[in-house]
């Protein structure tokens, strides 16, 4: 952890968060079952490779260690900025003044059952906001579906 490319105070407000870290590990490959859901994920194991100029040490695979685990949701975060193609491929999608996606205070964007946080929705901000929102969207998605389930 200790060489995680984040501050300190961002691993701590995400451990307190509830986020577990599982270092040093890289998904390669996402199994889904007979419905197409996501049901597992496998995971390259990776080491510290040796200093660069700068003295810091890059992440390189363990050739042939893998670990399988078991997951229901897989959510891909990559990079530090809003990928303009998501907003401007969806029709009807409700974007703010600098192209981010506009959403409620749910975290829904304007097409119902469709969340946003984060980047896409902020801009460049932090770990930690973009953890909250995920947070945020994935307790309105559950009492989404729970209402649409009658329970």
């Amino acid at each position: 952890e200790e060489e995680m490319p984040a501050r300190i105070e961002e691993v701590k407000h995400a451990k307190e968060e509830g986020v577990e870290f599982l270092t040093l590990h890289n998904p390669i490959e996402y199994i889904a079952d007979e419905q197409g859901c996501v049901k597992q994920v496998i995971l390259q194991k990776m080491e510290l490779g040796e200093p660069d100029a700068s003295g810091r040490r890059s992440p390189v695979a363990i050739p042939g260690a893998t670990e399988t685990i078991d997951i229901d949701l897989a959510i891909v975060s990559v990079g530090v900025s809003p990928n303009p193609i998501v907003p401007s491929s969806i029709k009807g999608l409700e974007l703010g003044r600098k192209g981010t996606i506009a959403v409620n205070d749910n975290m829904e964007s304007s097409i119902p059952m469709i969340y946003a946080g984060g980047d896409i929705v902020r801009g460049g901000a932090t770990v930690i906001l973009a953890m909250g929102d995920g947070r945020k969207a994935a307790a309105a998605m559950n009492e989404q579906l729970k209402t649409n389930a009658g329970n």
